[in-house]
């Protein structure tokens, strides 16, 4: 982790190294520092495609799911955006584990 700080004062800008250190927190189980890197990736690079199915995916693990709801619905437009047919699916199909 303090590899990818030191990547991310040197890249701040880096959407890929923002998501590693949002994964890397959820690894350590801390839940809100994940999601304040997965919101700050969704606010700041929102065409990252992988943000959405991780930051839902965080949502139902703290029982967000209205929330996680919205999260997978934006990423599915995005991927249709870029015409990401793997990552649309993936979102689609969690959806459908969440009943929406």
């Amino acid at each position: 982790m303090d590899l990818l700080r030191q990547y991310l004062d040197e890249s701040p800008d880096d959407p890929f190294l923002i998501f590693a250190l949002a994964k890397e927190f959820e690894k350590i189980g801390d839940d809100e520092l994940a999601l304040e890197k997965y919101r700050q990736l969704k606010e700041e690079h929102a065409d990252y495609v992988g943000t959405y199915y991780h930051l839902g995916k965080l949502l139902v693990r703290i029982d967000q799911i209205g929330d996680a709801s919205k999260v997978y619905r934006k990423g599915i437009n995005v991927a249709k955006a870029q015409n990401d047919l793997h990552s649309r699916s993936e979102l689609e199909g969690a959806l459908l584990e969440i009943g929406d």
